[in-house]
């Protein structure tokens, strides 16, 4: 094959419109303190107005279901999220409601409007291998969608020796806001949700994590139950 056809364009054309991009609003922690909610104590002690307002974040995830317009993300990156705002490919911007969640398998389920959405196919349990190239698509740094690849490095990973869940590890690389989006495997499945990096500092080192399909299943299960 000559080597400009060696290329994954055409799965990731076929998958990017189901892979979505969430911000989330918190609360400021200055907002719970009623003396600083006071303007006249701000004022005297130099806090600025600025200090009440939400604080926002970013991440990822991917719509598995277009006729309920249920979308998969991180537990971490939707917890305490006063406001979820999931935004489409082609620039929609709708609000999500959480209706599922596991955080010991560090995924959430959103819910949007189902308007004209393209779904990601689920892979079946233990779809992948050792080996498999993979593709991962996200919203690294806030910047808009990415594509990055790599291969599963390995299967069955903890975090920690108490991690309830086994996680697929791959060298695809995953940067700060890739959390919640899809790792693909080569026949346009989704084979695990990405959720964490092993850095000694913030940033990537060729080490990622994703929540395997079959755990994803389960928690989407009870979700549409």
């Amino acid at each position: 094959m000559p080597i400009n056809r060696l290329t994954v364009a055409p799965l990731v054309k076929r998958i990017s419109p189901a892979v979505v991009n969430i911000a989330v609003a918190y609360p400021s922690p200055y907002a719970q303190n009623p003396l600083l909610r006071d303007p006249y104590f701000r004022r005297h002690f130099g806090v600025p107005d600025v200090a009440l307002e939400p604080r926002l974040s970013a991440g990822s995830g991917v719509i598995v279901d277009a006729a309920r317009g249920l979308v998969l993300t991180n537990a971490h990156v939707v917890k305490d999220g006063l406001v979820i705002v999931v935004m489409l490919q082609d620039q929609r911007k709708l609000e999500a409601r959480l209706v599922g969640v596991s955080p010991d398998a560090d995924i959430a389920v959103l819910q949007i409007p189902a308007r004209n959405l393209k779904a990601a196919p689920l892979a079946s349990a233990d779809a992948a291998e050792v080996g498999d190239y993979v593709v991962a698509i996200g919203n690294p740094f806030g910047l808009g969608q990415t594509v990055t690849a790599g291969i599963v490095s390995a299967l069955g990973r903890g975090l920690t020796p108490q991690s309830p869940v086994g996680l697929i590890q791959t060298d695809a690389p995953i940067n700060p806001g890739n959390s919640g989006g899809p790792l693909v495997n080569m026949r346009g499945e989704v084979i695990g949700i990405n959720t964490a990096i092993l850095a000694p500092f913030e940033g990537n080192v060729g080490i990622g994590f994703a929540v395997p399909a079959s755990v994803v299943r389960d928690v989407l299960r009870q979700a549409r139950s």
